[in-house]
């Protein structure tokens, strides 16, 4: 498969790892957007939310916890954070793996730009 992200999950191309378990793996983004800039991935390919299936409920719910859990572990729990998962071409997805973004570390203005 040519997904990049499933390439980081078989450990084919490093990244600078930020939490791992059995069923997610977040690391550091390569073009961070905030002082704490992280990406949240599935191990198994799911191209994005639009994909899910009511297999995947419990997998969504155990990634949202799993991603206050990192903010914490970041230093950004209490002052605030901000999550993207952007979907889609126009939507704005580059990588169709499904992935949350973790922003944090500075005021996130809204709307963004």
């Amino acid at each position: 498969m040519g997904c990049i992200f499933c390439k980081i999950v078989s450990g084919e191309i490093p990244s600078d790892k930020v939490y791992e378990d059995e069923k997610i793996l977040a690391f550091r983004d390569l073009n961070p957007e905030a002082p704490q800039h992280v990406l949240i991935i599935p191990k198994v390919h799911l191209t994005s939310i639009s994909e899910a299936t009511d297999e995947h409920i419990e997998l969504l719910g155990y990634m949202q916890i799993k991603i206050a859990e990192i903010a914490k572990k970041l230093g950004v729990d209490q002052s605030g954070f901000r999550i993207v998962a952007n979907t889609g071409d126009e939507g704005g997805q580059t990588v169709h793996h499904l992935h949350y973004h973790l922003l944090g570390g500075r005021f996130m203005q809204w709307p963004p730009g």
